[in-house]
């Protein structure tokens, strides 16, 4: 008996950038070097994602 190959069902980068596009916005933000060096320290000492901060202050923001 002859076996078949599994079938592959990665989802190929251009259909997830095409999901982002729709779905998502990007927020950008220019900060001093010195000052992001000392954020992506401390979010990496603590463990949290950079993205996560950000979410985590727009929620708040808006729930004031």
């Amino acid at each position: 008996m002859e076996e078949t190959a599994k079938r592959k069902t990665k989802t190929s980068s251009a259909v997830k950038n095409r999901y982002n596009a729709k779905m998502y916005s990007r927020v950008v933000v220019m900060l001093p070097k010195a000052k992001v060096a000392a954020f992506k320290e401390k979010c990496r000492a603590t463990g949290v994602s950079q993205a996560q901060i950000v979410r985590d202050a727009v929620e708040k923001f808006l729930n004031e």
